[in-house]
């Protein structure tokens, strides 16, 4: 990993969202002041701005801590085609890492760096992930800025993110993403904001080809389950409508937008390219502009032909890449191999589809194994919230560090559509994050907005026999009360009365004063439901509350030992 000079910046305006986290680029993004090589060093210049989203994330606090490695001109899916070198697995350095981000990934798999920047054509941010154990979060198309990002195929591109776990991953989305007036490929999306909830649909192709790996196969029919195991149908669909797609990318016209990409440098220098890679882009040579709008056309007509596909799905359930492959293997086959790796990725960003890569296993042979969640284009989120309850079944620890994954967070909306009506809504007790009715606010696409407190005139009771236990919040007179710690929720205004139609007597909702003054909808109890209620306003709130009875728990447990 090149290192940069450039540390961390600052921004009066920023809200340090990522204060105190390290991040790496993939060396096809612009830093001012290091330089850009692409993995070609006869291409290297020193760029004097930095891309886009780089200034973004150093805005919000993230110290950059240099550049990595790639496959040249992001043009592989396997980390080996570098004048630099080929970058390892991070499990076992006789495999390949993935590409073409495969630094980025490795850098996160190895703990160097909190998160990493790749980019992603044909499968660059999700590949290098299933294979170092990772998380690689592939954006819908045109929510991040990609000026300053030399590209690969320009109009499908998109800026990848490498992470641990998935909050992470989408802590630097909501970071990274916003419109650029300056970007061709630019654009504002509707993103959804409810997750697919606890019972949804998922495709599976009907008949996967895994290369004749019997342990990937094995570990991809257990993900299956686990997907199950969550709530979810299995859906088979016939996968070959999508993989003539994904062989548009190479094997027609299209592949012309890698020759535009660096055409005056591959003009003059052809030769200062290594192969595969002069071989795969001298293709765009040799296409009329008349063969690129035939090869879109027919990109076209297989998305028509997949889209009813979406009203049986919610999304898909793919293997990252069906196999893996040393460095030496690959080095003897580049071409074949390296398109088996991309066989389930190819195609998302030609048909505009979101895509999350999450770990999934460690197979017999010590090798990761990863899946792809892929939904329709603005599902960003969604995928997000059912990648981390699927990585928490997993058991794994994260990348290659041997460090334990940490439990679930609460995961924000990202963006919230300024279009859509909102409001708020404060919660006490069973509805608190990580507690066990918090699902039904994350469900409606609601986020947390704020930790605060009522005004001092309300006393929190624990209600008998109610299950999950729940407590009631009562006002009472004024200089008889406390604050109480709840949470206030922002959740679509069209979701309110689905999430009201849940809540049962003797509970209600209506409005509470905060301690700044403000008011707010909340949960509160009627007062005949005291009977019996044990008060707990010295505790301060439920959370209090149900850790003092959790160790008071543990402690009897040890007395009776």
């Amino acid at each position: 990993m090149t290192p940069s000079p450039v540390g961390q910046a600052s921004d009066e305006q920023g809200d340090q969202a990522l204060a105190g986290l390290s991040f790496a680029v993939k060396d096809n993004i612009d830093v001012a002041g290091l330089p850009t090589t692409a993995a070609c060093p006869d291409f290297a210049h020193t760029p004097t701005t930095t891309a886009v989203v780089v200034e973004r994330l150093l805005r919000a606090g993230a110290s950059l801590r240099g550049k990595t490695n790639l496959d040249q001109f992001a043009c592989g899916l396997n980390g080996t085609r570098s004048a630099y070198g080929a970058v390892p697995n991070s499990f076992d350095a006789r495999y390949v890492s993935g590409g073409s981000s495969a630094g980025s990934a490795y850098a996160v798999a190895t703990g160097q760096v909190d998160f990493a920047l790749g980019t992603d054509t044909a499968g660059s941010g999700r590949v290098p992930a299933g294979l170092n154990n990772i998380v690689g979060l592939k954006p819908s198309r045109g929510l991040i800025s990609t000026r300053g990002v030399l590209p690969a195929a320009q109009s499908v591109d998109v800026v990848s993110i490498f992470a641990r776990t998935v909050p992470m991953a989408l802590r630097v989305l909501a970071t990274a993403l916003a419109p650029d007036p300056q970007d061709a490929y630019s654009r504002t999306l509707p993103l959804r904001t409810a997750p697919f909830g606890k019972a949804f649909r998922f495709g599976v192709p009907s008949a996967p080809d895994f290369c004749g790996d019997a342990l990937a196969e094995a570990e991809f029919g257990a993900a299956v389950r686990r997907m199950e195991s969550l709530g979810g149908t299995a859906l088979a669909f016939d996968y070959q409508p999508f993989a003539r797609a994904a062989a548009l990318l190479y094997e027609s016209a299209l592949v012309a937008e890698r020759y535009a990409a660096i055409r005056s440098f591959f003009d003059d220098h052809a030769d200062s390219v290594m192969e595969p890679v002069r071989g795969i882009i001298a293709q765009g040579q040799k296409y009329s502009a008349a063969d690129v709008f035939d090869a879109q056309r027919t990109l076209r007509l297989i998305a028509q032909e997949v889209a009813p596909l979406w009203e049986r799905i919610d999304c898909m359930l793919v293997p990252t890449a069906p196999t893996h492959y040393t460095i030496a293997q690959m080095q003897a086959d580049p071409v074949v191999l390296n398109r088996n790796l991309g066989a389930y990725t190819n195609f998302v960003n030609l048909l505009d589809y979101a895509a999350l890569s999450v770990p999934s296993s460690i197979r017999p042979d010590g090798l990761p194994f990863g899946v792809t969640l892929i939904g329709a284009c603005g599902s960003d989120w969604a995928l997000a919230e059912l990648g981390q309850r699927y990585h928490q079944t997993s058991g794994l620890t994260l990348g290659a560090t041997g460090q334990a994954l940490p439990a679930a967070e609460a995961l924000v909306p990202v963006p919230v559509d300024p279009l859509e009506p909102r409001m708020q809504v404060a919660v006490v007790g069973a509805h608190l994050s990580g507690m066990p009715l918090n699902w039904q606010l994350t469900e409606r696409g609601a986020r947390l907005v704020r930790h605060t407190r009522t005004a001092a005139d309300y006393r929190l009771y624990a209600l008998p026999g109610t299950v999950p236990p729940k407590p009631g919040l009562v006002r009472v007179p004024e200089g008889t009360g406390a604050p109480i710690a709840l949470e206030v929720w922002e959740m679509p205004t069209a979701q309110y009365g689905s999430f009201v139609a849940l809540i049962p007597a003797p509970l209600g909702i209506g409005t509470v004063r905060l301690s700044d003054g403000a008011q707010v909808q909340c949960f509160v109890c009627e007062s005949e439901a005291l009977r019996g209620a044990r008060d707990i306003t010295h505790l301060g709130g439920w959370r209090a509350y149900m850790q003092a009875i959790a160790t008071a728990s543990a402690a009897s447990v040890t007395s009776a030992a």
